[in-house]
């Protein structure tokens, strides 16, 4: 339980003897808010209607005595710790705190400077723990935001290979469109195998100067180059024993391919400006939306290396080719921003999810779940997606409208939607002041307010919902 009224940890103290209360409170009341109570009975009363950190509480009561009092906080939260306090200091007392759950035992006559130090440990065990539990929320949920979404055969097929390469120290070419989830499938690969208790070390090549990517990869000495002040460990290095996941390798110069097949040959490699030889085991992933076969052909790509990295292919399909996993994709991401956003939209039409569904999808599913995040960002007054909420250029554009589903609603219906789009779109331009609106659009006034009745725009709640 965590106080929600101060920034400083709150203390209960607990015991019969009025004294020993007001020395405790006057010990601790500088840097700690303090509730003092003399019953076990009235501390456990007091627990369950305020918050508090830390509990210290006396051995020898009458009535509830502090042993079975430190049972009943323990069986009612487990997460406050309790230091217990008594007069007397024998063996037997102390093993039964500890046993029943104490975090600390204090003997009267006590000093302050132990007490505080104490209470310091503990609320800093407190303090881990408390980071602890909340870095393997993340990191579960960081795993279930990447992890593959797919039922649809094409995707069934990629599961069985990642299924068969994962065991297996085999170099791995991950091949596909633009945002087909080559870097989750070679998480999926990495995390299936033995090697995922060891770093998964990600490596975009398009996106490092080609003078620094010698550097980034196998690292550096001190004084190898203007700006090397220190010794740079490299990424190879610091994934020893795990994984290194090469993306758009089609990037790298020939020279460094060169340095590169040398590593997989003899597997280990040489730090930009030294000279001892470093031996690492890593195994390699490599992933290209390019075809480094046709590369090869144009001599732009070592057909050695090609030969290395493609020891086990696996290709992603494009979206547009999943037919059925569009909703379920739509929807993971619906409840991935409704969280990131703190929004509570309900899901997607059946006429929305339709038009996803035939869309050509040409950046896959980044284009998707940047989509879903704009809907979400930008959604209206309702509690579902819908038709409506759609932009316009994914309504009518050139794939789309080769479909005849487009044309089931016909032109008017068409004309209403686009002039709808039209107009929200200048409100929002010109933050729903309608007059300002209407010069924008070149109309008046009245036939401003006539069209946003007849297109069912409610500029207030547009408004208030930031559309």
């Amino acid at each position: 339980m965590v106080n929600q009224t101060t920034n400083h940890p709150r203390i209960l103290i607990v015991d019969d003897d009025d004294g020993t209360r007001e020395a405790l409170e006057v010990i601790l009341e500088d840097d700690y808010e303090v509730g003092s109570v003399a019953d076990g009975r009235i501390a456990l009363d007091k627990l369950n209607r305020e918050d508090f950190d830390l509990v210290l509480l006396d051995l020898m009561m009458p009535g509830m005595d502090g042993i079975e009092t430190l049972k009943r906080i323990k069986a009612y939260d487990k997460q406050i710790d309790v230091i217990m306090v008594s007069a007397t200091d024998r063996a037997r007392e102390a093993t039964a705190a500890m046993t029943s759950g104490a975090y600390d035992y204090i003997t009267k006559p006590f000093d302050a400077e132990a007490i505080l130090t104490a209470i310091e440990r503990a609320l800093q065990k407190r303090s881990l723990e408390q980071e602890v539990r909340y870095l393997r929320s993340e990191v579960a949920l960081r795993y279930d935001e990447t992890r593959i979404i797919g039922e649809s055969q094409p995707m069934k097929a990629v599961f069985s290979l990642i299924n068969k390469v994962a065991g297996t120290s085999s170099n791995v070419l991950i091949t596909g469109e633009s945002g087909t989830g080559k870097e989750l499938a070679a998480r999926a690969i990495h995390n299936q195998s033995p090697r995922a208790s060891k770093p998964f070390v990600a490596i975009n090549c398009a996106a490092i100067p080609p003078d620094l990517i010698e550097s980034e990869l196998f690292g550096h000495e001190k004084g190898a180059f203007t700006g090397a002040y220190s010794r740079g460990i490299g990424k190879f290095e610091f994934a020893n024993s795990g994984s290194v996941f090469l993306d758009e390798i089609s990037n790298l110069k020939l020279e460094l391919q060169a340095k590169l097949l040398r590593f997989f040959q003899e597997r280990d490699f040489t730090r930009v400006g030294g000279h001892r030889s470093i031996k690492v085991d890593v195994r390699m992933i490599a992933a290209t939306n390019i075809s480094l076969k046709q590369m090869v052909q144009e001599n732009r790509f070592r057909e050695d290396l090609y030969f290395r990295l493609n020891v086990s292919p696996i290709d992603l399909p494009p979206l547009r080719q999943r037919q059925g996993d569009i909703p379920r994709l739509s929807n993971f991401f619906l409840n991935k921003f409704n969280r990131k956003l703190n929004q509570n939209i309900e899901g997607i039409t059946r006429e929305a999810m339709a038009i996803l569904e035939t869309h050509h999808w040409p950046g896959n599913i980044r284009e998707l779940e940047n989509l879903i995040e704009r809907l979400v960002v930008l959604r209206s007054n309702e509690s579902w997606i819908d038709v409506k909420d759609l932009p316009f250029d994914l309504l009518y554009n050139e794939d789309t409208m080769k479909t005849d589903q487009r044309f089931e609603k016909g032109l008017l219906q068409a004309r209403r939607l686009f002039e709808r789009q039209y107009i929200l779109r200048a409100l929002k331009i010109c933050k729903y002041n309608q007059a300002k609106t209407s010069r924008l659009l070149k109309i008046h006034r009245n036939t401003l307010i006539q069209k946003m009745k007849a297109l069912d725009i409610d500029s207030q709640s547009e408004n208030n919902s930031n559309v």
